[in-house]
């Protein structure tokens, strides 16, 4: 069978087949938009793959969550996708699934420690009056990042682990993916299945 880089409209496709979730849906969407994000400032001229890339982080998750990225590997090949876009994708469980691809490009350590934040943040914005990320700042994330038994469920330790990937300091990765939730969240008009409360 002969691969390809999917097309940002084929790779939701290929998300939607395998979750039916509302919840993996959207985290998809979101990962991919802060990889859009990115890739626009670090690597102009390729946002929809990083966008692609971020797209089918978790393909495999709702259905074989135990076998995460590994499946993925696995489903992807069936749909014809391009290895090193599989490479690219899977290589996020570096350390907490059996997937075998360490992170090395730029591209690949973003994914890594943004995932996770990705996370972080959309449960911080929830715990908030506005339910929005836009008047959230980088003192307020912090603080939720430090109380560990706040979405106990994001790996603290894996989203240090990429900003020492990226040889950035932690604020820089923590302010840079709050501004990319931004971005969506603005392009959105909203964030995805966050209520926004009603004014009286």
């Amino acid at each position: 069978m002969a691969t390809h880089v999917p097309t940002p409209q084929e790779a939701q496709a290929i998300v939607e087949k395998y979750n039916q979730d509302p919840f993996h849906r959207t985290h998809a969407l979101t990962v991919a938009n802060v990889m859009r994000w990115y890739a626009a400032k670090y690597d102009a001229g390729n946002e929809d793959h990083w966008y692609v890339v971020g797209m089918l982080h978790d393909v495999d998750f709702e259905l074989y969550p135990t076998e995460h990225c590994v499946a993925g590997e696995r489903l992807l090949k069936d749909e014809g996708v391009d290895k090193g876009v599989i490479r690219s994708a899977m290589s996020h469980g570096w350390g907490m699934t059996d997937v075998t691809y360490e992170p090395e490009s730029q591209m690949e350590n973003i994914l890594f420690a943004a995932d996770e934040l990705t996370g972080l943040i959309w449960a911080s914005t929830l715990m908030r009056p506005s339910r929005s990320t836009l008047d959230m700042n980088l003192k307020s994330l912090k603080k939720k990042f430090k109380d560990k038994k706040f979405a106990a469920g994001c790996s603290r330790d894996t989203i240090r682990e990429g900003a020492e990937r990226l040889g950035w300091e932690l604020d820089d990765l923590l302010g840079q993916t709050l501004e990319a939730m931004q971005a969506f969240e603005r392009a959105q008009g909203g964030l995805p299945g966050v209520e926004r409360p009603t004014e009286e």
